[in-house]
């Protein structure tokens, strides 16, 4: 019999259910049972009348929603902003569950809710889910459980998810547009080289004399990228495969290229800010909760980003455990800034260490949204005369010979 019971309780389904709740309020959700009468009588115990009950399917073509770092970031401010409400932590997980779009980020919270209705702790909860909330976002939330202030450290990780995600979207938008404009113009010179340039080298066939260097060029060009159209193709997309294997697979690959990309004119320099923003937002959010410092900077290694700077910080950790002062030990780094430097000494004088630190992040945050809006100022001329270029220049090799022969018979 034990036995059996085993069985049928592995063999639990997931149903979706719509129905209303005590207060005659529309929910919906999903439960896990072992067939639907048992789901519809658990539901009556939570005092939900389940309308409709559908047992969910196993298999989806269309796939499930991954669940992106700004969803974290948005369940973390939708939860703060309920328990600085009032709302019980259970009922929180309710509401902002209920509210979210993405079906992949309900299921996890409604599992760590579960967990916590069974007397598992915020913290414990959340780091079963390790792929979703790291360990600086659950030692965070464990410290504010602790100091009994839970409210004011999720509104204090939010702001530090918000500030993240707002950070990456910079530096994604600096990268993104000359990116997307490089790959329409390489797209619509392969179209005129393979479709246009052939139409003209036939007409040219019947001129019987010599082409100009330029439109030789070209069409020597094209004749390239017809028969070895399809290798080209093979050849870039085993570069970036290869090239995104060996970042994730050789640490000394990864260390070599963040240090070079640290150098690259212009982009580097905006890369170099948001390291030392997020760097000065991580050790000012894990500072100010209560974390030791030598916790704290090791915290911050991992989240800078960069080998560089990982490697800084876990230098300056070490120096910090031996009794020095943190701006002595950053300054002996070599890479951190002036500006840095000096707002951390008053904070470590002050006793305002998080204060000083936040100040930092925000003005470096702020550099590299001007530094953003600058790149994308710049960059619209440049690559406006460079497709001009591009087109231009085939679209002049190829009208070439046309030109010389009407001079010829003038």
């Amino acid at each position: 019999m034990a036995n059996a019971a085993a069985v049928k309780q592995q063999k639990k389904a997931t149903f979706t259910y719509e129905g209303l709740d005590r207060k005659g309020a529309k929910t919906k959700g999903e439960i896990k049972s072992a067939n639907p009468a048992m789901a519809r009588a658990e539901l009556r115990k939570q005092g939900i009348n389940a309308n409709k009950l559908r047992k969910k399917s196993e298999f989806s073509l269309g796939g499930r929603k991954t669940i992106k770092p700004g969803d974290i970031a948005i369940f973390t401010r939708q939860l703060a902003t309920m328990m600085k409400a009032g709302v019980p932590l259970v009922q929180s997980f309710e509401i902002v569950a209920d509210g979210l779009d993405n079906a992949s980020m309900k299921e996890v919270v409604l599992k760590i809710k579960a967990d916590v209705e069974g007397g598992t702790n915020f913290a414990n909860a959340l780091r079963n889910h390790p792929k979703q909330f790291d360990e600086l976002y659950c030692s965070l939330v464990e410290a504010g459980e602790q100091s009994g202030a839970l409210e004011t450290m999720l509104d204090r990780v939010a702001l530090y998810k918000e500030k993240s995600e707002a950070l990456k979207s910079k530096i994604k938008k600096a990268m993104k547009y000359p990116a997307t404009v490089m790959v329409v113009a390489a797209v619509v010179t392969a179209i005129l080289l393979v479709k246009v340039v052939p139409t003209f080298q036939e007409l040219f066939e019947g001129f019987g004399a010599e082409l100009p260097a330029m439109t030789q060029f070209v069409i020597n060009l094209s004749e390239s990228l017809q028969s070895n159209g399809i290798f080209i193709l093979i050849g870039i997309a085993a570069f970036f495969f290869l090239f995104s294997q060996a970042r994730q697979r050789s640490k000394a690959f990864s260390d070599a290229v963040d240090k070079y990309v640290l150098r690259i004119p212009i982009v580097g320099d905006i890369i170099f800010k948001a390291t030392i923003a997020r760097y000065a937002r991580t050790l000012s959010t894990t500072f100010a909760a209560g974390v030791p410092l030598i916790d704290a900077l090791d915290a911050c290694a991992g989240a800078t980003g960069n080998a560089v700077y990982r490697k800084a910080v876990l230098q300056v950790r070490d120096d910090v455990s031996t009794g020095q002062q943190l701006h002595f030990s950053m300054k002996s780094t070599g890479v951190f800034p002036n500006m840095a430097l000096q707002m951390t000494a008053i904070g470590e004088e002050s006793g305002s260490l998080d204060a000083m630190l936040a100040k930092v992040a925000q003005y470096y945050e702020d550099e590299v949204d001007n530094a953003v809006d600058g790149l994308t100022s710049m960059m619209e001329p440049l690559i406006m005369s460079f497709l001009g270029i591009v087109v231009g220049g085939l679209i002049v090799a190829m009208y070439l010979p046309i030109f010389q022969m009407g001079n010829i018979v003038g």
